[in-house]
């Protein structure tokens, strides 16, 4: 659920829509900036999540994702949280990352290397984790404190955590503290076989976790669907400027220069990433490779131009196949 795409109404829309035609969950993207500056939207995550959960009877929510370094505390994660499983226990869960500029510098803070952003990921998952508790906690990190801190309304289930991880060294971090994996789309199968599943099995092993079938693994498949193949790609345009691996290293957080950025992306670049597609077929074909390398979960970002014309097709074409398997 791009909440950067669609504004929170739409949004809450297509949520009721993804439940009835049989998705299992909903990733929300959680921004303070968008990745473009057109015609985009940053609705508060956190505030449509609550939204979307009532809306809805089953269907599963969490972020995909947060970071928990900067602009929240990670002792504000842990409470909205614990808020949200309460309300709708065991239908929540939240990924976390080391972030984006574009979500924390426009609020003040710096944009340090990625080490540091790591170490800060590392110790803010110790400090939520300490909260869901319940426990009166006093801490004393390298980078965050508490002082005698205690949530009042603990989460009633445990809420899974996945780490976000787009290189080996945050692999092997979601290998050591998380409940599972998140990752990002590559069009060579060898990024995961010889980088980002042995690090994160390195990280299992440290965590005394190796082979483990409770750990999952999750991937994000970009689909843009539509019977018009002009209509799919130009959908996708977009997020032109996101494709480009500068801007989650580097402290640039201006959308309108990451949309400028994005005009030198060719239509077949951006078909290298995104599964654009007149058919159900090679979306079947990205999931089945997906589940082929190991991968326990697919979340699909759609940016197809009618979501809902996307769901009918993925409900009666795409899930019966997997329904089989």
């Amino acid at each position: 659920m791009s909440l950067e795409q669609f504004q929170p109404d739409v949004a809450l829309q297509h949520a009721i829509l993804a439940e009835k035609y049989g998705f299992e969950s909903i990733w929300a993207s959680d921004h303070f900036l968008p990745w473009y500056h057109t015609n985009a939207s940053t609705a508060f995550a956190w505030s449509w999540l609550g939204a979307a959960a009532q809306a809805t009877k089953t269907i599963k929510f969490g972020t995909g994702l947060t970071c928990p370094t900067f602009r929240y505390h990670p002792g504000l994660v842990a409470q909205a949280f614990a808020t949200l499983d309460y309300m709708y226990p065991g239908r929540i869960f939240i990924s976390l990352g080391t972030g984006e500029a574009l979500n924390e510098m426009p609020l003040g803070y710096d944009w340090p290397q990625h080490g540091e952003r790591l170490k800060r990921l590392e110790e803010a998952i110790e400090v939520i984790r300490k909260l869901w508790t319940g426990d009166l906690i006093s801490f004393k990190g390298t980078f965050y404190r508490l002082r005698k801190a205690k949530l009042y309304t603990p989460p009633r289930q445990k809420i899974p955590i996945y780490v976000a991880a787009s290189g080996p060294k945050a692999a092997e971090l979601s290998g050591r503290v998380g409940d599972g994996l998140l990752t990002v789309p590559n069009p060579d199968d060898s990024y995961y076989k010889d980088t980002i599943f042995p690090a994160m099995n390195r990280g299992l092993k440290l965590s005394g976790r190796e082979g483990s079938t409770h750990f999952e693994k999750h991937i994000e498949l970009q689909v843009s669907y539509d019977e018009d193949y002009e209509a799919a790609i130009k959908s996708v345009r977009p997020w032109a400027g996101n494709v480009m691996p500068i801007f989650f290293n580097l402290g640039v957080s201006d959308p309108r220069v990451i949309e400028e950025h994005g005009l030198f992306v060719g239509d077949r670049e951006l078909a290298k990433i995104w599964v654009v597609s007149t058919s159900s077929e090679p979306i079947v074909k990205a999931i089945e490779r997906y589940i082929r390398l190991g991968f326990t979960g697919v979340h699909i970002t759609s940016s197809s131009p009618s979501q809902e014309k996307f769901m009918k097709v993925f409900e009666k074409e795409v899930r019966p196949v997997f329904k089989k398997q």
